[in-house]
């Protein structure tokens, strides 16, 4: 499909630089199967759900993933911002570099910060300033290292407005993230809070929990003209089997199942069978969904207003149709809601 069909204008002052507080007090736009919409609140998702439903989060963690430091070359240093989005060994993480251009294969790479020094060779560079780079400590030590150097990868359409600050640290985190890994929020999972958990508990909806760590190639453009000739970078992750049985008898027993973010529904269906039977997972996907794709697992999505033009749109237009799409996105442009990562959300019917 031509890319420049999930294009759409948004106002500057749509793009939200903090979260509301509470967080469930977000604005949420419901979108039915047959295109209807209808405003509400996070805070409302009990009443809008139904018992025996059951919501997916993604329980990773954002680490400090954007490093800022130095290549020296003789006397001359040139500085270099790194943000690494793929754990490769204990020791070496894939990063997206810029310059690029200001480094080449076999150099050093120095990062300071909180009393650290932290280095890296540069293993290899590919395409589009990715590299891979090999660090002077692994495991643990090396995420030590990184949450002294390093900050908080914001997106750039909120870091490029604003600083960022300790506020952050907790702002961009979900409340039940626990798996260090990930360079970008899972950020639909946001909006929740203990009161919010609870309340859905009481009314019989349930919540379980896979991970996948989400890189920083969510936030690459789609350069390409045609869906087909865009790659989009792996990610890793894993559900365990009795997460993967638990919601196949919940299915069974009439329940729907609820993706909480687009990544919880990426690596649902990076697990699932042809007939929708949904296995245990380990291991990377790089699933790109457009329209046309027949999704096996989920029955609703919740998720964050995304980007023009971006992979993350069209996979919500795959969802729950491209028309259906551009219609929710112009009723809450018009409406004032607020877009991105520490935006508004929707609840999405599949089609």
């Amino acid at each position: 499909m031509r890319v420049d069909l999930f294009d759409f204008e948004l106002p500057e002052d749509r793009i939200a630089l903090r979260p509301v507080v509470p967080r469930e007090a977000a604005r949420l736009l419901a979108v039915s199967r047959g295109g209807a919409l209808a405003d509400a609140h996070v805070g409302d998702l009990p009443d809008l759900l139904r018992s025996g439903d059951v919501l997916v989060f993604n329980d990773t963690r954002v680490i400090p993933a954007r490093l800022f430091g130095v290549r020296r070359r003789g006397e001359n240093a040139a500085r270099v911002e790194a943000t690494l989005h793929l754990r490769e060994s204990p020791e070496c993480w894939r990063a997206f570099l810029k310059p690029a251009k200001r480094v080449a294969s076999g150099e050093t790479l120095i990062f300071e910060g909180g009393g650290e020094v932290l280095m890296a060779r540069i293993e290899e560079k590919g395409e589009g300033g990715e590299a891979l780079l090999a660090f002077d400590r692994s495991g643990a030590d090396l995420d030590a290292a990184l949450a002294a150097v390093g900050l908080i990868p914001l997106p750039p359409y909120i870091a490029a407005r604003r600083d960022i600050d300790e506020q952050d640290r907790a702002d961009y985190q979900t409340i039940y993230a626990r798996e260090n890994g990930a360079v970008a929020a899972p950020t639909a999972g946001l909006h929740f809070t203990p009161d919010l958990l609870a309340r859905l508990d009481a009314r019989g909806i349930r919540h379980e929990f896979l991970t996948l760590h989400v890189g920083a190639g969510t936030f690459l453009p789609v350069k390409a003209d045609e869906t087909a000739g865009h790659k989009m970078h792996a990610e890793i992750g894993h559900l365990d089997a009795a997460t993967a049985e638990r919601l196949n008898r919940a299915r069974v027993e009439g329940g729907r199942i609820v993706a909480v973010g687009t990544t919880s529904l990426r690596l649902l269906e990076s697990a699932a069978r042809e007939d929708g039977t949904i296995e245990a997972f380990t291991g990377s996907t790089s699933i790109f969904i457009t329209p046309g794709y027949r999704f096996r697992t989920a029955d609703l999505l919740m998720t964050n207003f995304h980007l023009p033009r971006s992979t993350l749109f069209m996979l919500v237009s795959a969802f729950s149709g491209l028309e259906t799409m551009r219609a929710a996105y112009a009723h809450a442009i018009a409406g004032g809601y607020r877009f991105y990562s520490y935006g508004d959300a929707c609840l999405l019917e599949r089609v």
